[in-house]
């Protein structure tokens, strides 16, 4: 069970990279008028979404699923976990529309809106869940 929850931890870390440096990557692509850096943003962009993200956000939910299933890891701070987990899918898949509207030229936003959900979002369910695995508090 030890060497699921490392990985667990593992993809999890992964998943939240990700999560915090694609709004990073829209700030910049935001900013961009060259023809050649906002192509290359697209491609670092789909790379991160499709290539790290979306694997490393599987296999932390399959990982989770299988230590709560698997081995019966319960409680009622797991069941307020699986909510902020649903709002972290939410949030993903939020920023995979966001990332299609610049790789199709639709961007509407500008480089400011992407420095607020850089990290606002993310950055306090991370902490909730990290204190709801550690504490248990119900």
């Amino acid at each position: 069970m030890l060497w699921l929850k490392s990985l667990h931890i593992v993809f999890l870390v992964s998943w939240f990279a990700g999560l915090f440096y694609l709004p990073r990557l829209f700030v910049y692509h935001a900013m961009a008028t060259d023809a050649i850096g906002i192509e290359r943003f697209k491609v670092m962009e789909r790379k991160l979404y499709y290539g790290i993200m979306a694997p490393s956000a599987v296999l932390t939910i399959v990982s989770g699923m299988w230590l709560w299933l698997g081995y019966g890891v319960t409680g009622g701070w797991l069941y307020a976990k699986l909510a902020l987990v649903a709002i972290l899918v939410a949030h993903h898949l939020w920023l995979g529309k966001l990332m299609r509207d610049f790789r199709e030229d639709r961007n509407r936003h500008r480089d400011v809106f992407y420095r607020w959900i850089n990290e606002i979002p993310a950055l306090p369910v991370l902490v909730a869940i990290v204190l709801l695995v550690v504490f248990k508090p119900f």
